[in-house]
């Protein structure tokens, strides 16, 4: 007959109230939303009276992870960038020319002198002295190339040589480019991802489209301009040697270097090696600061790997300039004056305070390994996202009236047992998304209309079966109890079809599909549980209370 152990009850009644205490922010979601920002704030900039009192508004004690509202709905910025992998190949290539001229001056006596040649980006070339010892240079070059780290790759090396009389010429390995080409959308996805989180943003969207595009989209930005800023920098630092300085921008650098203006001298130029001694992957920390006069500054630090590249370059060059490189730009250009070690310094200049804080943000972020060119963007604005909330709030009231009406009209007080499940599985699915961090869409409300028209579907199944069992001539305790048991079958087959495809859906779809397939995964487990555990729990509760001889749904 019907029963439920203590145990169970306990349990059911624990998981909904759980679920209604995570949803329970949404419900205030000004006033928790400035609680939240106004911690991330103090955090960060120290407390004072009105980031208090936002602070206090909520109570502590209570839950205040909130649904985030997606672009659509929040509004803000919509971008769509490629990235130009190619330019690593000559970034690698050229910063090869110190390693290869290494290599070879180990044995001059043999091979003679080395000479760097113009190339094509992505090429290097070099002329040797001695043109009858070029199978032994091809064989010391040869001992640079390593496998390629990829499954495509096996077997393949990153370097391939070839020679033309005395010259030799040096560049990637087409499986080499494909692994690159790879690496680089990785590190790219992540180095956008870091330097949206600097500024404060609230949960961005950054997906990967296709094979060089990548897709950003930031809830609550109001400018496309100001995003575009803060990504289109590379923010590469590099420290490179200096060959020569120059007040004529036309000048030819020669082979193997490259002209670059003074950030802080109008009219001069910098020629420096293409071949950087410490990059910006060996950055491990940059903060605002002052120099010794009182300026703005950034301050840096490397990593040991760095430190070490670092305090050797300068022990060896004492006496001789060094350019600090930054986005192509000469910051400074000092004169090594001793061993420079533990691996940190500052980077002075011209800079505001604004541009200390946001130079220093995007060198903790991670320099980009290529360009960025933007070639979709869109801004929308809050009063459309105001509009698609109202258009979902109506879409959401409309159809939870109608099958709450719909139930009771067709199943009585079985009908009311329905909809206070259905309440309670609206309830559970906001307090899912909360948990979970997601960020609600307007496909995402779509689906929790569809969670809503779809919920009372199992009961539905529930009531006949019920409706059948009492036709034939059962008791109302075992038709109840049939009812469920018969039903469960129908209810698990059709709900997990269901959910089979929403999980299709968020691995092959994207950006508003993803939020679609989820609203709608967790209102299939929601509507499940309220469905087989909530709405029969209720029911025994009544029939236990009211032991009615006769029952009518």
């Amino acid at each position: 007959m019907l029963d439920i152990p203590l145990w169970k009850r306990i349990s059911i009644w624990a998981l909904c109230a759980l679920g209604l205490w995570l949803a329970l922010p949404n419900a205030f979601y000004t006033t928790v939303e400035r609680h939240n920002d106004a911690v991330i704030e103090i955090e960060a900039t120290g407390v004072t009276p009105e980031l208090q009192a936002d602070v206090d508004a909520w109570p502590s004690y209570m839950p205040n992870a909130l649904v985030n509202l997606g672009l659509d709905l929040r509004g803000g910025v919509h971008l769509l960038a490629e990235v130009q992998v190619e330019d690593t190949y000559a970034t690698r290539v050229d910063g090869m020319w110190t390693t290869v001229r290494n290599i070879l001056r180990e044995e001059r006596a043999t091979i003679g002198g080395v000479r760097q040649l113009d190339a094509a980006p992505g090429f290097l070339k070099l002329r040797i002295a001695n043109v009858e010892a070029m199978p032994r240079a091809l064989e010391l070059l040869r001992t640079l190339a390593q496998p390629v780290q990829t499954l495509a790759g096996v077997g393949e090396m990153d370097l391939v040589f070839a020679s033309d009389g005395d010259v030799i010429s040096m560049t990637l390995s087409d499986a080499e480019k494909a692994a690159m080409d790879e690496r680089t959308m990785v590190q790219t996805l992540e180095i956008v991802r870091r330097r949206v989180d600097e500024v404060g943003t609230r949960e961005p969207t950054i997906q990967r489209q296709g094979t060089q595009r990548v897709l950003i989209q930031v809830p609550g930005l109001g400018s496309a301009e100001e995003l575009k800023g803060l990504l289109g920098q590379t923010a590469k630092l590099e420290f490179r040697p200096v060959v020569r300085r120059t007040n004529d921008p036309a000048v030819a650098p020669g082979p193997g270097n490259e002209i670059m203006p003074s950030v802080d001298e109008p009219g001069q130029y910098y020629i420096v090696e293409k071949g950087a001694v410490v990059g910006g992957e060996d950055l491990v920390d940059a903060q605002p600061t002052t120099d010794q006069n009182g300026g703005q500054a950034v301050s840096f630090r490397f990593n040991i790997s760095g430190a070490q590249k670092f305090g050797d370059y300068t022990a060896d060059n004492i006496g001789s300039p060094f350019a600090i490189v930054l986005d192509g730009e000469v910051i400074s250009a000092p004169t090594i004056q001793s061993h420079i070690a533990g691996g940190s310094g500052i980077i002075t200049g011209r800079f505001s305070i604004e541009e200390t804080i946001k130079l220093s943000a995007l060198l903790r972020a991670g320099a980009l390994p290529a360009e960025l060119t933007f070639e979709e963007e869109r801004t929308i604005g809050p009063e459309l996202g105001q509009d698609s909330i109202e258009a979902g709030r109506i879409a959401c009231i409309v159809a939870f009236a109608a099958v709450l009406i719909f139930m009771v009209l067709s199943y009585g007080t079985f009908g009311f047992f329905a909809n206070i499940a259905l309440v309670i599985n609206v309830g559970l699915i906001f307090g899912l998304l909360s948990a979970i961090g997601a960020t609600l869409t307007l496909p995402g409300i779509a689906g929790i209309v569809l969670t809503i028209g779809m919920a009372v579907d199992a009961n539905v199944l529930i009531f006949e079966r019920i409706r059948e069992e009492l036709k034939a001539k059962r008791g109302p305790a075992r038709a109840i109890e049939l009812g469920y048991e018969k039903a469960l079958s129908a209810i698990i087959d059709a709900n997990i079809t269901t959910f089979l495809t929403a999980v299709i859906l968020f691995v092959m779809g994207s950006g508003p599909v993803k939020g679609f397939a989820i609203t709608l995964g967790l209102g299939i487990i929601t509507s499940v549980f309220t469905a087989i555990f909530v709405t029969r729990l209720v029911v025994v509760i009544w029939f236990e209370r009211k032991r009615p001889k006769e029952i009518e749904v």
